[in-house]
């Protein structure tokens, strides 16, 4: 097997999950053990949404069955007992990602959270809102820039934001490898720029972004810094504010949770600055029949009713990933992200997107069969029962970079196996053959 040395967020001190623990984690996934067109499911599409152990389901079931009631409004027990499973599933969240708990506001998934974001910084651009708002204004002359490898989630809500307020958006380009050009980061991060925004692993190349890097250049000009943390809080270890980043935003179905919520951090003193985004109820301390004037962060973006169980399972999902140990998660993720760019690279006729072997990467690999088209791809490996994701991943101006319109994608996640991955392997080797495509790329 193809290794890497300790990664940058590694501890020497830490071994990855091994095999016997994979096989006991997947015993807590039931959906882990059915059949597709009478195969044994292989499910590698954990990079669009994860599965969810039982504790997960479990709280998720507890919640309606025992607690259910609106939070922050009633004063009866289940009230009571709602909102404090509420905020109790806030504060886990919050020390997952090493943030206090007014730090952390709920939102339906990481693409709203990016809304968000854009949002109140265009609130701040155009409304009479004044005073510390005015920090996150922005005008003509203004830069927003992001990278070559942002999914759409983090790139069009910039493109909204600078097409509302006058502000140009840039991209950091990449390099042949898929890398970002960190020449041309340091040359295009001037005084004008005010918000970067980027991925710290991307969704098709797999590689990790140097958030250190890109934090002390946008320190150097004054930006604010906003990560999406979509395709790493649930497989490394994070401390957004070690990282010293402004703002992240992740996902919770893609780390054991529900679909539903997500989340944003925000340094405290920036989400107290910032004007809200969505408006009305629970997000007030008065309102007149001419004004309203609004509650501290996290209430501050969270009007109407929340969701409560999602929160709680969410939770449920976080101590999960936490007991078994981020960082060993993390490393057997690597292993398993070496194995399938090894395999997949020998193939030929394959091509590979992203970091070679031996180089850093996350447990996923997207790739290109020559003279096949990526959903005829994802169809002979689902006749097998293996999952994967086709298309562009919400990713088009990069697949356009990489003279694609389109790849499969296999994504692992802590119930992988070895054996899992060598199937997806040797039946993306029979992907060619099938289809009648010679060495040439042509079908005979």
């Amino acid at each position: 097997m193809t290794m890497v040395s300790t990664p940058a967020w590694g501890d020497a001190q830490v071994s990855a999950l091994d095999d016997d623990e994979v096989r006991r984690i997947r015993n807590d996934f039931p959906v882990l053990g059915q059949e597709i067109n009478g195969k044994p499911l292989v499910y590698l599409d954990s990079g669009a949404t994860s599965q969810n152990p039982r504790s997960v389901l479990e709280a998720e079931q507890e919640f309606y069955e025992q607690r259910n009631s609106a939070v922050h409004r009633g004063a009866h027990h289940l009230a009571v007992e709602a909102t404090d499973a509420f905020e109790d599933a806030r504060a886990t969240v919050a020390r997952f990602v090493g943030v206090q708990d007014d730090e952390l506001i709920w939102t339906a998934n990481a693409t709203a959270g990016l809304n968000l974001l854009a949002y109140s910084f265009s609130n701040a651009s155009v409304g009479p809102v004044g005073g510390e708002a005015g920090r996150f204004a922005l005008k003509p002359g203004d830069e927003v820039l992001v990278t070559e490898m942002e999914h759409h989630a983090n790139l069009i809500p910039w493109q909204e934001l600078c097409r509302r307020t006058g502000a140009s958006l840039k991209y950091i380009p990449l390099d042949g490898t898929g890398a970002l050009r960190l020449e041309e980061a340091a040359r295009l991060m001037t005084s004008r720029t005010r918000i970067l925004a980027f991925t710290h692993t991307s969704n098709v190349l797999g590689n990790i972004n140097p958030v250190d890097v890109l934090v002390g250049m946008a320190r150097q000009v004054g930006a604010l810094v906003v990560l999406d943390a979509c395709q790493s809080a649930p497989h490394l270890p994070l401390d957004f504010k070690a990282m010293d980043v402004d703002f992240a935003v992740f996902s919770g179905h893609k780390m054991l949770g529900p679909t539903g919520i997500g989340a944003v951090y925000g340094r405290s003193e920036l989400l107290n600055a910032m004007p809200p985004f969505l408006t009305g109820g629970s997000m007030i301390t008065t309102v007149t029949m001419e004004e309203a004037q609004y509650l501290p962060a996290p209430q501050r973006f969270e009007a109407g009713t929340q969701p409560i169980s999602q929160a709680v399972a969410l939770a449920a999902a976080a101590n999960y990933l936490s007991e078994t140990g981020m960082q060993r998660i993390a490393l057997r993720e690597a292993e398993l992200g070496q194995r399938l760019v090894t395999g997949l690279s020998a193939i030929e006729g394959v091509r590979v997107l992203g970091p070679r072997p031996g180089e850093e990467r996350t447990g996923l690999a997207a790739f290109d069969v020559g003279g096949v088209h990526a959903h005829d791809v994802g169809q002979y490996l689902d006749d097998l029962g293996i999952a994967v994701r086709v298309g562009h991943h919400c990713a088009q101006p990069l697949h356009r970079r990489l003279g694609l319109s389109a790849s499969t994608r296999a994504s692992t996640y802590l119930y992988t196996t070895f054996e899992e991955v060598d199937l997806l392997v040797e039946a993306v080797a029979q992907v060619r053959p099938y289809f009648g495509v010679t060495a040439a790329g042509a079908a005979s």
